[in-house]
This record gives C-alpha cells, sequence and structure tokens, in this order.
C-alpha cells in the first residue's frame, strides 16, 4: 500500500460519512472497487469461510491471514483495513509483533479487539486490553508507516452482561492509548450509536451493520456522526445463502431454479477485463 493510499484513507475519516464493504477475496475486492467504493476492509468470517473454517483468530493461521491480507492490497489500488482479530495474541509484546508483520501486507489500516475467544472470559482484563492497543499504536509508530489503528470492544457482540458500562469505558480508554477510530461491534440502538459517536469525538467511529435494523442506514448513522460504516461478513453470507438456498433445490429436487439470479458470465468476464471464450 503506497503512503497516497494511508493518506487517503486517513481523509476519509475526517469528515462526512463513507461505506467500507468487506470484501473475503480477491475477486469479491475487485467487484467493490468497480462498484464505486473508496475503501475496502477485510473480513476475519468471510475468509475463514472460503477455508471451510469457522471464524475465530484460532481457526486460521497467521502466515494464511497475512497472506490473504497481500492478496486483497494488491488486488485494487484502494486503502484497506486489516480485520486483525484479537492481533493474533495475548499479550502487548506479541500484539507489537503481529502488527509490524501485518503493516508489512500494505494495508492502510488495521483493527485490534478485546475478544479473547475463551469461553467464560470473552473479553481481556481492562489493564492489558489498554495495554494491547498501546502495543499496537507503539509498532505503527515504530514502523513510520502511518497506518490507521482502530480499537473495538467487542463487550457487546460477546453479549457480556456488562456491556452497557464495558463499552464507553473501554473506547475512552483505547482512545487515550492511541486509537485512531473506536469501533463497538453491535450497538443495539440508534441511541447507543449517538451515544458512542459524542463519547469519543472528535475521533471518528466505525459502525458495523451487518443485517436489516431499523434506524441503521448509511444517512441515518451520518446524521448521528458516524464516519465509517462496515459489515463485516455480511456480503459473504449473502453469496453463501444464495449458494445454500441452489444447493438445497437441486440436492433434494434435482432442478436448478436456484440459477436465476446469477450473474451473467458474460457481465463477470467484463467487470473482471476478460474477454469472452
Amino acid at each position: 500500500m503506497t503512503s497516497a493510499a494511508i493518506t487517503a484513507f486517513r481523509a476519509l475519516h475526517e469528515a462526512g460519512c463513507f461505506v467500507i464493504p468487506n470484501p473475503w477475496d480477491v475477486g469479491s475486492a475487485r467487484y467493490l472497487a468497480h462498484a464505486g467504493f473508496r475503501a475496502l476492509a477485510t473480513t476475519s468470517a468471510g475468509f475463514a469461510f472460503t477455508l471451510g473454517e469457522p471464524d475465530g483468530a484460532d481457526a486460521v493461521p497467521l502466515a494464511a491471514l497475512l497472506g490473504h491480507l497481500r492478496d486483497i492490497v494488491a488486488a485494487t489500488p484502494l486503502p484497506v483495513n486489516a480485520d486483525f482479530q484479537n492481533g493474533y495474541a495475548d499479550h502487548p509484546e506479541g500484539v507489537a509483533a503481529n502488527v509490524t508483520a501485518c503493516i508489512a501486507t500494505g494495508v492502510a489500516g488495521l483493527s485490534i479487539e478485546d475478544s479473547t475467544g475463551v469461553a467464560g472470559a470473552p473479553i481481556y482484563e481492562r489493564a492489558l486490553a489498554i495495554d494491547r492497543i498501546r502495543a499496537a499504536r507503539a509498532a505503527i509508530d515504530a514502523s513510520g508507516s502511518g497506518v490507521m489503528l482502530t480499537a473495538r470492544c467487542e463487550a457487546h457482540l460477546v453479549r457480556h452482561p456488562d456491556a452497557a458500562r464495558l463499552v464507553p469505558d473501554r473506547l475512552a480508554a483505547y482512545a487515550e492509548a492511541g486509537a485512531d477510530c473506536l469501533y463497538a461491534p453491535a450497538l443495539p440502538s440508534v441511541e447507543a450509536v449517538a451515544a458512542t459517536v459524542q463519547l469519543v469525538a472528535p475521533k471518528p467511529i466505525n459502525a458495523l451493520v451487518w443485517a436489516p435494523t431499523p434506524g441503521f442506514s448509511v444517512p441515518e448513522l451520518a446524521r448521528l456522526g458516524v464516519r465509517r460504516v462496515s459489515i463485516g461478513g455480511a456480503l459473504s453470507r449473502v453469496a453463501w445463502g444464495a449458494v445454500g438456498r441452489a444447493v438445497a433445490e437441486l440436492a433434494a429436487h434435482g432442478t436448478f431454479g436456484g440459477f436465476v439470479d446469477a450473474m451473467p458470465h458474460s457481465e463477470l468476464n467484463r467487470i473482471f477485463g476478460h474477454k469472452p471464450a
């Protein structure tokens, strides 16, 4: 990723609101660039599903994830934000080393979350979680790259019983620790989104929308002050949904009605720059 792409990515966060969709492979990245989006973000879930694995840092090896990031970065000239999950390490030293490796893939930004993936202790203890963000910040600063750091509080996503208190406390602490952008997936209402925007202002907020939700349109989120809207693994699940329906019909009835909405072969060839066979 060029310094110009990193500069452009940072500029997108300075005013207004933009959608940063989440490709899961090279083809989807190129298609989203063709559709006119100005930046892309990887999805840990979407990529894991392409490997036949569940979503989770323990399911996909770090080396595979880094290779995937390089592929997505190379696919288009757009800035790419890496879904870097928990940094693929528990302790700050490991997070810093892995963030350095992530930066080397050419991404314009990366996110670090406080989810442990451990049942019974789903998020890191507060002091450790903050130190992990500080370590990521230090690694980025040492690289001199200008890569953006997004810090995520996963309390709502993991259904922590104290999420309403943890999210504002954690996001404020992560902002203080050096995060450029803040992100709390699965905020339960537009009121919670508005309160979160105000809490961390003037730093930008990323909002996640992964299903039709009243009030969660791009214009409404923009009105609330959200700078960035991502969709996680939603598009990959849309694709899997279409495959699942077509396969179910084929397996059960031997009929091909699931192919009706397939994108024409010629259209895909046109978008991807190939001549018809």
